[in-house]
């Protein structure tokens, strides 16, 4: 393989401390070097530019069966932009329901390495692999959904946390997931009843266990198991006024939990898209709607085991999809446009609704407002991640816009006085025009790069430019002395003038020019034999389910033809 020297840059990297430092850097046989290792490299200057390790992102919905039902139903979607083929790539299309050769692509032309599917329900998880195998580029793994599935509610009301982590095990070998992700706790099962659960303490129908008892029980079954990541929860009563309180129990939940693992993670609970979740008032239509993100993140900067990302609203039209089916419903209801919702057989639901986040309506503004004061008020960047909930509060292409917003009090003035019809309003009831900070570039690397990636157990692989990590390497067209232009930080991070992943330029001079070499992680997770769990999948599956237990399993020979195996063992 190649080796590259990337000289005369300047280097923001958390993991070694460098802050802006001019670094030569280096890249050999797919990982990164010191750069006395190398003999004859290809040398990139990087003069005027900004170099840091490869992009994480923590959380996002880019392939399975909802993505694909929000790219069918939404025709108009691709309306928005499509190119054609132009040297190695190939057509694209799609805007906040990209394409897989697009998401690939923009991901790459950001100086991404490493993406999360953040939802993957059990039943279909084929099918969310099939669709990881056609993006190109980035390395993607995916969290199967657990919150709302019949074998956890079952196990957790009796408090049986070793079973619990054995069906765990079983999923994630069963569906080659990464993780546990919990989706409004109870409330979608709640929904084949047409019912929710709004609190942590509402009994979910029929199994009669709290959303309360659903958080810790995966939490400790998570620890109990040592998995790389925490239990990644989304809480429910998403996007209601007055739901602050909702989230705060939620967090509370993790109270008095370490962690137990092997791979560099300190958390124990993971809360994703928090802007969705820090609301206060009493309903959209009256004045008291208003942001309780500092309430939120106050309590989140009291705690060590718990982690966070943003979900921040770019003020686009999207389309939103979750496997929160309840809130979809309640969504199209809001704003009548049309929708889909599903149930999926003893496991999860999910629902699409397109949405317009209108700069003329004073809730939109809000939630801009609410998402990046999380970001801003954050006091430790390695536990707080940038995200958009892609594509439920904006597509990630705005990724560099959000990074802009939160690096540049002017760009934020600027979307109060002249973007938002209802500017005033929102400094109001928004914390955001009493905010000073400005993220650093170095903040930026911890919001992007090493604090997802050590959420994630994935420290040891990305995150940084120190020798034995990977060789992905970003260098954006970005000069930290002379850039005074917030419009700058946007042009420079939607667009990276190299990517090497992996070992491969795979972006050069701002052009895909290799399809790269991707991989899907997951983790397989060892367990003491369970005769018990056992004998309830098989009876489950023959009362139940509409396949058979033998074709329920992604083989990965088929499926995930270039994988990365995490191996955990739990037998201890």
């Amino acid at each position: 393989m190649a080796e590259y020297l990337i000289k005369n840059g300047f280097v923001y990297d958390p993991v070694l401390g460098i802050k802006g430092d001019k670094v030569d850097v280096a890249v050999k046989d797919g990982k990164m070097v010191e750069t006395s290792a190398l003999s004859k490299p290809a040398e990139i200057d990087a003069s005027g530019m900004t170099i840091m390790a490869g992009a994480v992102d923590i959380h996002a919905h880019v392939a399975g069966p909802k993505v694909c039902a929000g790219r069918n139903f939404r025709p108009e979607d691709k309306l928005f932009r499509a190119t054609p083929m132009a040297g190695i790539k190939r057509m694209e299309g799609g805007f906040s329901v990209p394409t897989t050769l697009r998401t690939g692509y923009d991901y790459a032309r950001m100086g991404f390495g490493f993406v999360m599917e953040a939802a993957m329900p059990p039943l279909y998880a084929r099918h969310v692999h099939e669709e990881i195998r056609d993006t190109p580029i980035i390395d993607e793994a995916a969290l199967p959904v657990f919150g709302n599935n019949w074998f956890v509610l079952e196990y957790l009301k009796n408090h049986e946390i070793e079973n619990t982590a054995a069906y765990i095990a079983w999923l994630m070998r069963m569906t080659r997931g990464f993780g546990v992700k919990n989706v409004n706790p109870g409330g979608t099962e709640a929904w084949g009843w047409g019912l929710n659960c709004p609190t942590v303490n509402d009994p979910v129908p029929y199994f009669d266990i709290t959303p309360a008892q659903i958080i810790r029980g995966l939490i400790e079954a998570n620890e109990y198991l040592g998995l790389p990541h925490c239990m990644h929860v989304h809480s429910n009563s998403l996007g209601e006024p007055g739901n602050f309180t909702v989230t705060l129990d939620t967090l509370k939940q993790a109270e008095g939990i370490k962690a137990r693992n092997e791979f560099g993670r300190e958390q124990v609970l993971h809360h994703t898209h928090l802007q969705f979740h820090s609301y206060g008032g009493e309903s959209y239509a009256s004045k008291s709607f208003e942001s309780k993100s500092k309430e939120v993140i106050d309590y989140v900067n009291s705690q060590d085991n718990i982690t966070i990302d943003l979900g921040v609203v770019t003020l686009d039209e999207t389309t939103t999809m979750t496997a929160d089916g309840p809130f979809e419903h309640h969504l199209t209801e809001l704003n009548h446009l049309k929708w889909v919702n599903t149930d999926v057989e003893l496991e999860t639901a999910a629902g699409v609704v397109p949405y317009i986040y209108s700069p003329k309506t004073f809730i939109a503004g809000a939630q801009w407002a609410i998402g990046l004061e999380l970001g801003l008020y954050a006091k430790d960047p390695m536990r707080t991640f940038i995200t958009t909930d892609h594509p439920n509060a904006g597509p990630f292409i705005r990724y560099p816009r959000v990074y802009k917003w939160l690096m540049s009090k002017a760009a934020r003035e600027d979307m109060l006085d002249n973007v938002l019809k209802y500017g005033n309003t929102v400094r109001d009831r928004c914390y955001i025009g009493e905010i000073d900070r400005e993220i650093t570039l170095f903040e930026l690397a911890q919001m992007t790069r090493a604090g997802p990636a050590k959420a994630l157990g994935l420290e040891a692989m990305f995150g940084s430019l120190k020798p034995g990590m990977e060789g992905d390497v970003a260098v954006y067209p970005y000069n930290p002395e002379t850039s005074e232009d917030p419009e700058d930080i946007e042009r420079a991070f939607s667009n990276a003038q190299y990517l090497i992943k992996g070992g491969e330029v795979v972006v050069k001079e701002g052009q895909v020019v290799s399809n790269g070499n991707k991989r899907t992680f997951w983790v397989d997770c060892k367990v003491n034999e369970n005769p018990q769990v056992e004998r309830d999948i098989a009876e489950k599956f023959k009362r139940y389910y509409s396949v058979n237990q033998a074709n329920y399993e992604v083989y990965a020979h088929h499926y995930v033809p270039n994988p990365y195996v995490i191996e955990v063992d739990a037998t201890q």
